[in-house]
């Protein structure tokens, strides 16, 4: 693969740089430039070159010497490689520094060449198709540096590891305003992934071998290697992880690359020991006489189990509840398939309720497995009385797009009492869920949306208490314009079909109001009314939110706000509840705060402060 062009001509300006120049005085040297007649990245770079001169470190003729060099310097990389440079100094803190560029270095042979495998590698053969400059052109030396860099990290990122330059030049001839570029890459072959060693792991190492993105064979990628790390720590079985390839030849000894600082694959091999680092001259002569015959690499897997138990207290308030507890109690796995347990106990004054679950992974434990869940609530709000007991078997699927497919079979026996009116029922019925979150970033998303869509049937007929089809779903969306305007928009609705509405039991009702709901109202107080004007709940739902937030300052946001909606029967609402207000969020250590000043538009003079801890998702 070869690149050769050509071109001719060569433009002359005058530059004028008006410099403070300072006498030998232990003062720094403040450096403010005014530049004419020059294009702005130019004079962004002579300014850039120059702005951490300190004068007191040098003697007024080394001082001069040095703006000389550098100015010289900075010129040279677009192109300028005989300025005429005068420097007069018009008092003890100024001069002015008067350029005569002189014509431009052009590019008169240009030829950049890859062997080895890459030649027929697609992103190398990108590289040299996107390279900005040819043969005509005035010479800049980012561009040539980039490639270099590129071809490099390239090679180590796609396996070549055997890489070097054979030849690498740049013959600048400033007397004829003239350069020639030579970069031949010698990639050598390209490695492949070998067979994998797991040491220290106390899940079955079937199972993690399943877990590989890669087969003994498959062209080596760096970020392939990466999302193996990223899918081991993920399960939550280890508490460390590290995924390299076994290198044990001259390959080892590759250069880190020419802009210096960790490559982006260095996730893959951070645990390999530091090695001394030569040329890649140096290391293209070394390996020109010593070809590998075995490409492919073998891959170490080190891991350290996680503790087996893990807890984890929470203390919140928010205006629906008042002060909340949160304990946790976790294990992230609990024998050697990857079987998982956890426990949470929730307590606030009008909720209280234990949950677990029993998590079976399968083949791709990230995505798939089954899940049974199980509960005790206690609720006693307003007219709301309920002691709920629930179990429920769960099959889980994660597709690529993110999406969640969940399908369960949930039994619950419920003793209630809801707006004076009391009974205990017994419900089976399956349920089939769809549900995607993305946020980034995750604490304070500014890009994000949730969309949940639920379908659940019960039936009399296999020994449900009560017949009904029951509808939910979610949207969910936030977006910013510029760095400081961030809105929120959210929909839900909710609808339940039944001939006997009395046997659905309040945890499957629809109530409005709240924090998360209609602001300006409180929680759940919308629904419709029995006949002595209590709460009975609803058999259809619907709100709706329109956020606006403007960033003050650093972390802190103000936000103005409009909620729509009610819970009502009959398929349509008579008329929707609607509450705006003005709020304030500080995204602090633990998380977003939001406190909100509400008005519900049918109580003239009414107001409400909701407050909460916590993410919008």
């Amino acid at each position: 693969m070869g690149r050769q062009r050509r071109w001719t001509s060569a433009t002359k300006r005058t530059v004028t740089v008006v410099l403070p120049l300072l006498c030998v005085s232990p003062s720094a040297w403040a450096l403010e430039a005014t530049v004419t007649g020059v294009t702005d990245e130019v004079e962004g770079n002579i300014q850039a070159y120059l702005k951490n001169i300190d004068a007191a470190q040098y003697t007024e003729v080394r001082l001069e010497g040095e703006i000389r060099r550098r100015t010289e310097e900075a010129m040279r990389v677009y192109g300028y490689y005989e300025p005429e440079i005068t420097l007069e100094r018009a008092t003890d803190k100024r001069a002015w520094l008067e350029i005569e560029p002189g014509p431009q270095v052009e590019i008169e042979i240009l030829s950049i060449n890859v062997e080895g495998d890459a030649s027929e590698d697609p992103p190398f053969q990108q590289a040299v198709e996107d390279f900005p400059l040819e043969e005509g052109d005035v010479l800049r030396h980012a561009p040539w540096d980039r490639l270099s860099s590129q071809f490099s990290g390239l090679a180590i990122e796609r396996g070549y590891f055997d890489w070097g330059f054979t030849d690498r030049r740049m013959e600048v001839r400033p007397y004829l305003q003239s350069a020639r570029l030579y970069m031949d890459f010698d990639s050598g072959p390209r490695y492949q992934f070998g067979e994998s060693s797991i040491t220290g792991s106390h899940i079955e190492l079937d199972r993690l071998r399943r877990m590989q993105p890669f087969e003994p064979g498959d062209p080596y990628l760096a970020q392939t290697l990466a999302d193996y790390n990223r899918s081991l720590a993920e399960t939550g079985w280890f508490s460390s992880v590290s995924v390299r390839p076994r290198l044990e030849t001259a390959q080892e000894l590759v250069i880190s690359p020419p802009g210096g600082g960790a490559p982006w694959w260095s996730e893959a091999t951070a645990s390999q020991p530091e090695r001394p680092r030569v040329t890649s001259a140096a290391l293209a002569s070394a390996l020109s006489l010593n070809k590998p015959s075995d490409t492919q690499l073998p891959i170490d897997v080190s891991v350290e189990p996680a503790d087996r138990h893990q807890f984890e207290v929470g203390i919140g308030y928010a205006t629906d509840v008042g002060p909340r507890l949160r304990f946790g109690w976790d294990q992230p796995w609990i024998n050697r398939f990857g079987h998982s347990l956890d426990h949470d106990l929730y307590l606030s004054a009008p909720e209280q309720r234990f949950t677990g679950v029993y998590n079976v992974p399968l083949e791709d434990p990230l995505r798939d497995s089954y899940r049974l869940q199980y509960g005790v609530r206690n609720v006693d709000d307003s007219d709301t009385k309920s002691l709920e007991g629930t179990v429920e078997l769960a099959r889980r699927w994660e597709f690529d797009n993110d999406w969640v497919q969940t399908i369960y079979f949930r039994t619950t026996y419920e003793d209630f009492e809801q707006g004076g009116e009391a009974d205990q029922v017994w419900l089976f019925y399956p349920g089939i869920q769809w549900s995607r979150t993305r946020t980034r970033p995750q604490r304070f998303p500014l890009w994000g949306d949730r969309q949940q869509l639920s379908l659940e049937y019960s039936d009399t007929v296999w020994g449900s208490d009560a017949t009904f089809a029951r509808i939910t779903g979610d949207t969910e969306w936030i977006r910013m314009i510029g760095n400081d305007n961030r809105f929120l928009a959210r929909i839900s609705l909710g609808a339940i079909e039944t001939d006997d509405f009395a046997k659905i039991p309040p945890s499957l009702r629809f109530f409005a109001g709240g924090d998360r709901s209609v602001r300006g109202y409180s929680y759940e107080s919308l629904s419709p009314r029995n006949d002595e004007g209590r709460l009975r709940g609803g058999q259809q739902m619907l709100t709706s939110t329109l956020e606006y937030q403007r960033r003050v300052t650093g972390d802190w946001w103000g936000a103005t706000f409009i909620d729509n909606g009610d819970a009502f029967d009959n398929w349509g609402p008579n008329d929707l509840k609607t509450g705006a207000g003005v709020g304030v969020r500080w995204v602090s250590p633990v998380g977003p705060i939001r406190f909100d000043i509400a008005h519900p538009f049918d109580h003239e003079d009414d107001w409400r402060l909701h407050f909460s801890i916590g993410p919008e998702f």
